[in-house]
């Protein structure tokens, strides 16, 4: 199991746990990526997040959906929603974002079910975000939960799969390479 450690602001702040708690944490469980993001925040508080996280990680760090802050970061995931706030067309809102998103950083974007996994094959994208596999407090509004149908669709994916939304240490996946952990690690 790999680790992403999901960094979502709301949830720290709800939990009285700082950015540099956290990241202490994702260290000490080996996390390889952390994702930071901030649904509610202005763009220059979140480029100042990322500067801090770079500070204090080496690893692999992603932004959620604020892509003009690439430069500050190793890659960029997005939502289907707000890939729809791009172009209507998924694929084609991928292609926009590869020409903010350079080659040499990571895009990744989040599916829901097999018909989304099939599509994001087609497309130029490093990792899909699977999910969610469980409820979750820090994503609202989840329209269903895979459980365990999530490892059969992550085994459609040409890319590498991420299983997202209500992950813990110990759940167990074939076809998964990154468990994507936010109020996981924190208990």
């Amino acid at each position: 199991m790999k680790l992403y450690a999901l960094c979502d602001q709301g949830m720290l702040d709800k939990k009285g746990i700082s950015l540099e708690e956290f990241v202490k944490i994702a260290k000490k469980q080996n996390a390889e990526i952390i994702q930071y993001r901030n649904k509610d925040a202005d763009i220059s508080f979140i480029k100042q997040q990322l500067i801090l996280i770079r500070k204090l990680y080496d690893g692999f760090l992603i932004v959620n959906d604020a892509y003009e802050l690439i430069d500050y970061c190793d890659g960029v995931h997005v939502g289907q929603e707000d890939l729809k706030k791009i172009d209507e067309e998924i694929s084609k809102a991928v292609s926009i974002l590869r020409t903010v998103v350079s080659e040499d950083k990571i895009l990744g974007i989040s599916t829901h079910n097999e018909e989304e996994v099939l599509n994001a094959n087609k497309m130029d994208v490093n990792y899909i975000g699977l999910g969610a596999y469980r409820e979750t407090e820090t994503k609202r509004d989840i329209d269903s939960v895979l459980g365990a149908k999530l490892d059969d669709i992550a085994s459609l994916s040409k890319h590498l799969v991420a299983a997202i939304g209500g992950v813990k240490l110990d759940d167990k996946f074939n076809n998964v390479t990154y468990h994507v952990i936010g109020s996981g690690l924190l208990k």
